[in-house]
């Protein structure tokens, strides 16, 4: 295994060029189910665009549960950056702390995720109607297991709880709002009657059209549970990717629910994507951006005789590149190729994408990672980093 000179975390990195003020961590104190506790608000942060966190940390009620429920690592980070994105616009990371959730415990979660039951399916499962709280649709007991789940496709994969809480004048926290993440399926997987598997593909507008039928049940339950009768509600859809995809899923929409409110008031749409470079959808949406990462991905590839893949991540808001994140996997026969390579990338780098959109590549081979490229738009330089 590789020794790694200096800790790097790529959700983090592209973030991180302000510099970090030391000063005193505050106490404050934190009420919680009408006990109150000493808590720290730590004074170091990593970047304006980060949430503090306040100590000791709090475990989300249902941590954990995200690695059962969504289909890939990608999707679970873009899932949880993505909430904390939303929640910027109406808790400003300046003047909030960031905590999990902590009123939907994950017997909660589970019990939402589940689908709604006949009466008897309930007699069956030896459940009763108040334990009934499922919210994907009934799966009928007519007809073909292909038939059936054509018909009522699992729509809601997962439910996530943050809390932002704010610090009053007299030296307390307290919660001040809640943002909670739908992650939609865009693909219903399930087995026929011999256990083979298939797939049902769910339109887009019924994605959406299910997406915020279920929100509004959601806030109408949040509101029952104690503590959370008053604060305002973000609820934030997300449509997660196919099983094999190499890309993430995608925020698609907001709602919000003011003070004391039990409805949602707007819905507000949210226009962002990934795409793969290269691909037909990048082709088809992005060309110009494309086209600078082929001529790029050729310029490696005809000085460096070894085998070469060069793939991208793009994200895009309202249509605009907001991040690109490139692999580079390439085979290497010393550290001075590794350097030369490293070098000769980060020099393309500079030459062919503009310098206002924050650039991401990570080189490696079979053995591992090899070297890091990284460039914030605000920096004069980028940071290159050559594994040891």
């Amino acid at each position: 295994m590789k020794k790694m000179i200096v800790l790097l975390l790529s959700s983090l990195l592209l973030l991180s060029s302000c510099a970090p003020k030391f000063e005193k961590d505050e106490q404050v104190v934190q009420e919680t189910d009408n006990k109150k506790q000493k808590a720290i608000i730590p004074k170091y942060n990593i970047s304006n665009e980060y949430y503090r966190t306040i100590l000791p940390f709090q475990p989300g009620e249902a941590r954990g549960l995200v690695v059962e429920n969504l289909h890939t690592r990608l999707d679970m980070d873009e899932f949880e950056l993505g909430m904390m994105r939303i929640a910027q616009e109406t808790f400003p990371p300046k003047e909030y702390l960031f905590q999990e959730g902590q009123y939907l415990d994950k017997e909660t979660i589970k019990s939402w995720l589940m689908r709604k039951m006949t009466k008897e399916q309930l007699k069956e499962h030896k459940m009763t109607e108040s334990e009934n709280v499922g919210l994907n649709p009934i799966l009928s007991d007519n007809g073909t297991n292909e038939e059936k789940n054509k018909k009522s496709p699992l729509y809601l994969a997962h439910i996530m709880e943050h809390d932002y809480l704010i610090k009053t004048g007299d030296d307390k926290v307290e919660l001040a709002g809640v943002v909670i993440g739908l992650a939609m399926n865009s693909v219903h997987y399930y087995e026929t009657e011999e256990g083979y598997p298939r797939e049902v593909r769910i339109p887009k507008d019924e994605i959406e059209r299910e997406g915020k039928k279920i929100a509004a049940e959601v806030v109408s339950r949040m509101r029952k549970i104690d503590g959370l009768g008053e604060v305002p509600i973000i609820v934030a859809l997300f449509e997660q990717q196919p099983k094999a995809s190499i890309i993430p899923g995608h925020f698609f929409a907001a709602g919000y629910v003011d003070k004391g409110s039990d409805s949602i008031q707007e819905w507000e749409e949210i226009n962002e994507e990934y795409y793969l470079f290269p691909s037909d959808e990048a082709q088809k949406n992005h060309r110009d951006d494309l086209a600078k990462f082929l001529n790029f991905k050729s310029d490696i590839e005809e000085f460096f005789p070894n085998y070469t893949g060069v793939v991208g991540r793009a994200f895009y808001r309202d249509d605009q590149l907001q991040q690109l994140t490139i692999q580079i996997t390439m085979q290497f026969y010393g550290k001075g190729e590794v350097i030369g390579f490293t070098q000769y990338v980060t020099g393309l780098m500079m030459e062919k994408f503009p310098d206002y959109v924050p650039i991401s590549i990570y080189i490696s081979s079979m053995g591992g990672p090899e070297s890091i490229i990284i460039r914030n738009p605000e920096d004069d330089e980028p940071f290159v980093h050559i594994y040891q």
